[in-house]
């Protein structure tokens, strides 16, 4: 990584450049603090992602529990006119009862048409949510491996090449990132991200 040139401009466009991509910058930002404060910060990466998907669901959701009920508020309205008909006219004047009626119908019918629609596409687009934040956790913990991975091949590299070990407690920094490793892998992509 060191040797691959992710500078400052490179990071920012990756960043800007797609949901995982801010995911993985947030890992890579903090990929010297070790396997804990990365996982940590991917998390939080993650969820401010997920807050930027989730955004316009609850207005969704709100108009699709509200509709229903402003086509029975309209109702209500109709069949009090009808009633008002029949008080004043009698039941003799079909007419005028017919247009109390028409208008709780139609308010019912519009409330309807605007809430079924609502409600399937909110239905639609929070399932489309956690499907992408499934695929989001599952990447980001493949490029932390991949990012360990790397990390440990140009530790070994240096190592090779003469430079001394870093030790940490009587453990090489490279043997540090080969527990890291191995602790992703059991993890099975399967941990929180």
């Amino acid at each position: 990584l060191r040797g691959k040139g992710l500078d400052a401009q490179k990071l920012k466009a990756l960043r800007q450049g797609s949901p995982l991509g801010a995911i993985l910058v947030a890992g890579l930002a903090n990929q010297h603090h070790g396997r804990e404060v990365m996982r940590e910060s991917i998390r939080e990466a993650a969820s401010h992602v997920i807050h930027r998907l989730e955004r316009y669901l609850n207005a969704l959701g709100t108009i699709a529990a509200i509709t229903p009920l402003m086509g029975l508020l309209g109702t209500v309205v109709g069949m009090i006119s009808v009633f008002t008909e029949i008080t004043t006219h009698g039941t003799g004047n079909a007419n005028a009862l017919a247009g109390g009626i028409s208008e709780a119908l139609l308010t019912t019918a519009a409330g309807l048409a605007v809430a079924i629609p609502s409600l399937v596409m909110h239905r639609h687009y929070t399932a489309r949510i956690e499907s992408i934040v499934v695929d989001l956790e599952r990447e980001a913990i493949k490029e932390s491996l991949r990012l360990f991975e790397s990390l440990l091949e140009e530790e070994e590299e240096e190592e090779e090449a003469g430079a001394a070990p870093v030790e940490q407690s009587g453990v090489t920094a490279g043997d540090a990132l080969a527990r890291e490793i191995a602790e992703l892998k059991q993890d099975g992509g399967n941990a929180d991200v």
